[in-house]
């Protein structure tokens, strides 16, 4: 059977056989092409901006205007020189890459948020390391000046608390120019950058110093939330700002026992949904989370480290959303968030990525295909076609 099959392939025409292998090639082209390339646009440009509620009082044009379009995304974990195998890092980077880029171009927004854990290893890295993933970080999540983009320090970016430094806070800091307790007012909306995993209230160096601008930058906040009329002697030397609630954007979600009671696609898988989450390690502590509400009595809270989706309301009335990762290396159905954003009102629109599985799916289809059109092209698929067309003229005949 091998052996007449290498002759029938031998007795094919050299500009046939041409032929046939540049359809192969076109053929395995388009496959990565779309797979690597195209996939993105296809799934990306179905994703549309949520809309928000203007005031009365303001034109269309003025509350198109007004209104601040942000991404939020969390827990890249580009992998790093211990860990990461080469071409795991190579796969995961393009794909995010890829769908950064695809949506930026597309969706064109205002602000992008990455909520930690940015670098898988940067708890650990050396000087050299470091720099290498924070030049592989700004390719891949480049953006352009219309573009603005904030990190927030995650527990691989710094390390866990007993593993946080002064010097690889000041490392990450310098990078992303990220403080804890700092504030971003865009289109006279508050945002308020939390480093999670200094609210540990053990009074260490870097939490006394993070919890002390907290504590300023909530007296700021609530004496510019003020009425002139009730204004008081405290407030009365105080810079004011934007009169907006804030929102406040950490890496560690504020306390809560499990992730029982979330739902979606994307919520953890069900056998992990009643583990009880580990305060300090998996989630703030109770007490460092009242804090954080009492402070700044926030109208949102966005946070990621958990991977999986989860909305939880706080107090009964602040809703709190766990941002999905953004790497496909923690889940098959990666994500990120949409807001459409203004002082008084929000609005949040979810954003999935294409899932790996069905990419896969796609190689593998194709693949399959490929082995069809090899075999039939060589004739070695052609005696059981034969075989079964004389079945059914004999058939047809009686």
């Amino acid at each position: 059977m091998l052996s007449s099959s290498s002759t029938a392939v031998k007795n094919l025409p050299l500009k046939r056989r041409l032929c046939f292998l540049l359809k192969l090639v076109c053929f395995v082209s388009s496959v990565l092409i779309f797979c690597e390339f195209l996939i993105y646009y296809v799934v990306i440009f179905q994703c549309r901006w949520p809309s928000v509620k203007g005031g009365a009082h303001m034109a269309e044009k003025e509350t198109s205007a007004s209104v601040l379009k942000a991404i939020i995304l969390a827990d890249t974990h580009l992998l790093g020189e211990i860990k990461g195998h080469w071409l795991d890092k190579l796969r995961r980077e393009w794909q995010m890459e890829r769908s950064f880029q695809t949506a930026l171009w597309l969706l064109q927004p205002d602000i992008v948020f990455i909520l930690g854990d940015v670098f898988d290893e940067g708890k650990w890295s050396s000087p050299q390391a470091w720099a290498d993933d924070v030049r592989r970080f700004r390719k891949m999540f480049r953006h352009s000046v219309f573009t603005e983009l904030v990190a927030i320090a995650g527990n691989h970016d710094i390390g866990f608390h007993y593993e946080m430094t002064t010097y690889k806070v000041n490392r990450f800091e310098k990078v992303f120019n990220f403080t804890s307790g700092k504030l971003i007012t865009r289109k006279g909306i508050n945002f308020v950058l939390v480093n999670s995993v200094a609210m540990e209230g053990d009074g260490c160096a870097v939490c006394r110093t993070s919890e002390a601008k907290l504590v300023a930058l909530s007296h700021k906040l609530n004496c510019s939330q003020q009425k002139p009329n009730h204004s008081n002697k405290r407030c009365s030397d105080v810079e004011k700002l934007p009169a907006s609630e804030p929102i406040l954007l950490q890496h560690y979600p504020l306390y809560r026992k499990s992730d029982a009671e979330c739902t979606g696609e994307d919520s953890a898988p069900p056998e992990e949904k009643n583990i009880p989450f580990k305060e300090k390690y998996d989630v703030l502590s109770q007490e460092a989370s009242q804090k954080l509400l009492w402070w700044f009595q926030p109208r949102l809270i966005l946070s990621g480290h958990t991977h999986s989706a989860c909305e939880v309301l706080h107090a009964g009335k602040i809703p709190e959303i766990s941002v999905p990762s953004f790497s496909w290396r923690n889940r098959n159905n990666p994500s990120f968030i949409m807001g459409s954003i203004t002082p008084t009102d929000f609005s949040l629109q979810k954003c999935f990525l294409p899932f790996e599985s069905r990419v896969f799916t796609i190689y593998c289809a194709a693949g399959a295909l490929l082995v069809i059109l090899v075999l039939a092209h060589v004739q070695l698929l052609t005696p059981p076609f034969y075989f079964a067309q004389r079945l059914i003229s004999k058939h047809k005949a009686v």
